[in-house]
Formats: C-alpha cells, structure tokens, sequence
C-alpha cells in the first residue's frame, strides 16, 4: 500500500490537518510546554521579518530564499530559515522553493498595503515593555510591574511617543468603528474631549466624518505634536485643539458632546478610573456620552482569549492595571454618576465599545 502525499503547500490557515482523535487529545501534551517555552521566538521572527521586509518582498514577486536574500541583504540560509518557521506559523504559504503570503500577511505585513501593520511591533516589543516581562515572578510575586513605580504610566513616558507613531495602523479599525456607533456622519454640532488622545486617531476620523465636530485632545506636550501632525494630514487642523499634561490633572472644560477614552482605563485600579470618571461625568453636556475602547474579558475572566489575556500585560507593565469586565466597567460608571452604559463587542477586533450615558 502507498503511503498518503503530504499537501504541496503548507502555511495556509485554511488547509491543513483535521486535528488530533479524542483520545489522543485527551492524553498529556508536553509539545504545548515546548511550544511555550520557546514562544519568545515567534515574535522575535516576526520582528526579523519585518526588518528585513520580507513580506514586502515577497509580495514584490520576489519568492525564492536566494531573490528574498539578495534584496534583504540577508544571508540565504538565514532567510530560508525564517521564511521556513514563518510558513509553520502561518503568516508565509510554500510550494516547493517559492514561498507566498498569506491573506493576513499580504494585507497586514505588505508595506505597500494601505492597511500595513508592521510599525506596531516597533511599539510592542518594545525594549522597555519586554524587559518587563524578564522579571515578571518578581512582578506575580508584588501583584504589579517592577520597572518603576508606576511602570509605563509613569509622568510623561516618553514610550508614549512611541506608541503614538507606532500604533496608529492597528487603530484605524476601532476608530471607525467607535465613528459609526456614535453616529458621526449624521453630521451636526459635536464637541468631542478626546482623553490620552495618543496618536489622535479617533477624534480625528469623527472630525472627517463630520464637518462640524470640534475636538479636544489631551496628552502629554510630546506626545500632542504626533497627534497635531495626524490632524493635519487629515485635514482637520482648524478644528484640532490640545490641552497638555495629565488627564488626572488638567481642567476639561465642560458641554462636550463625546468623551473619548480609549485605551486608557486599563493602566489604572478601580478608585483612580472612578475619580477620572466623575471629571468626565462633570465635562459632559446632559445629552453627552462617554465612549469607551477596551479589552473587557467575560465573567470568567478566561474568554475571549484576547481580552483575557491582556490582564498579563498590565501586570508586567503596570502598578494597578487590569482588564475589566463589562460589569466591572458598568460599576465604576455608576459610582461616577453615570445612569448606564452599553457594551458592543465588534469582532474580529479583541476591544470591545462601552457607550456611557450621563
């Protein structure tokens, strides 16, 4: 009898083994253990790839170890080794000597891609937030990073610049999202306070979509300049006002229409977040909203996995930061004042949009 072919291509998410049988799955699996002890190798792959642009370069029709190696200026053995453990990993597909991309890859890894991703590694593996992770026991063991005092929310972090440069590809999606919930494009008269504004995209894409908007960014001073140099390539400058320093600190104003906080809340423990939220409470106009973007797990904690395990991120990089759950967001809203609030999860996007009313 002949033995089965493997496939000729191999990478493709979509192809592929139909898994293990019940009892095998039901055995102890120490291949799990081996592929955790060495994860660190996926990323730090992914961040060689994106170096040396071998995704942009394979897309540029250049697909054999030997053409990616001569325009990476890498050596071929090196190459065909990466390539090899990216095609296992599933960002590269291989048929014989040529590798290809795929649809993840092609849209999210290609710089030619409008929707070009590879700047966000620079931010999340980043020195500083991986040298965290060096001494996560010591950080179990506390119940909080070991950086610093306050970790990555210590004043005036200059990763925070980064992460402002950085990031604004993965943000595109959740902006437009939060613009569609909220209803920018009806139009109208909208003043939006846009709190840790960072790069500036989501007061940004509301001011596009509508013309009257009036937006409002704090941020430390450094980090405004990112966000300003965004509103002017969106051209909304004219409409683009900043207020610096921190959002614990400075004076909001009051009568805006949307409060913007995204990505913020999870850096801080319950009390700090429901002192900001009755500044935020106080700054609305009575038919405002605050706006929300968060990694909120379910009630058990362990799902969605995404959400989930975004507590682990703050434990390394944080004093006191957590992902809340929707009921634990719901319960600092009502204790700031706010009369309820509302919890859209948008996938494939990992955050979930909590809509806040006064």
């Amino acid at each position: 009898m002949s033995q089965p072919t493997a496939p000729d291509v191999v990478g493709n998410p979509q192809a592929g083994a139909t898994g293990p049988s019940p009892a095998a799955a039901a055995m102890p699996n120490p291949g799990r253990l081996f592929q955790t002890f060495f994860a660190y190798q996926a990323s730090a792959a992914m961040k060689a790839a994106i170096d040396l642009d071998v995704f942009t370069i394979i897309g540029d029709r250049q697909t054999t170890a030997e053409q990616i190696a001569v325009r990476s200026g890498a050596a071929e053995r090196g190459i065909r080794i990466l390539c090899d453990y990216l095609t296992v990993m599933g960002f590269l597909t291989k048929k014989d000597s040529q590798y290809g991309l795929t649809p993840d890859s092609a849209v999210f890894l290609d710089r030619r891609s409008p929707a070009y991703m590879g700047s966000v590694a620079d931010f999340l593996d980043a020195p500083e937030l991986l040298h965290a992770f060096d001494h996560l026991t010591d950080a179990v063991r506390k119940g909080g990073t070991v950086m610093s005092e306050e970790g990555t929310v210590s004043y005036d972090n200059p990763i925070w610049v980064q992460f402002a440069r950085n990031m604004a590809p993965m943000m595109k999606m959740p902006a437009e999202i939060i613009s569609k919930l909220v209803g920018a494009e009806k139009g109208g008269r909208c003043r939006v306070l846009d709190i840790a504004a960072g790069h500036g995209l989501f007061g940004i894409d509301i001011a596009r979509h509508n013309p009257q908007a009036e937006i409002v960014a704090i941020d430390w001073p450094n980090v405004l300049e990112v966000a300003k140099e965004n509103a002017r390539k969106s051209g909304v400058e004219s409409r683009y006002s900043t207020i610096a320093g921190s959002a614990f600190e400075v004076e909001f104003g009051k009568g805006y229409d949307l409060v913007l906080l995204t990505n913020f809340l999870h850096h801080f423990d319950v009390l700090t977040n429901e002192a900001l939220l009755r500044k935020v409470h106080a700054a609305l106009a009575p038919e405002g909203r605050a706006v929300t973007l968060e990694f909120v797990p379910n009630d058990d904690r362990v799902t969605p996995p995404d959400a989930a395990t975004f507590s682990m991120t703050m434990l390394g990089s944080t004093a006191h930061g957590d992902a809340y759950t929707f009921a634990e967001h719901e319960r600092m809203f009502s204790n700031a004042g706010f009369t309820r609030s509302e919890h859209f999860r948008q996938p494939p996007m990992p955050e979930s949009v909590i809509i806040s009313y006064p």
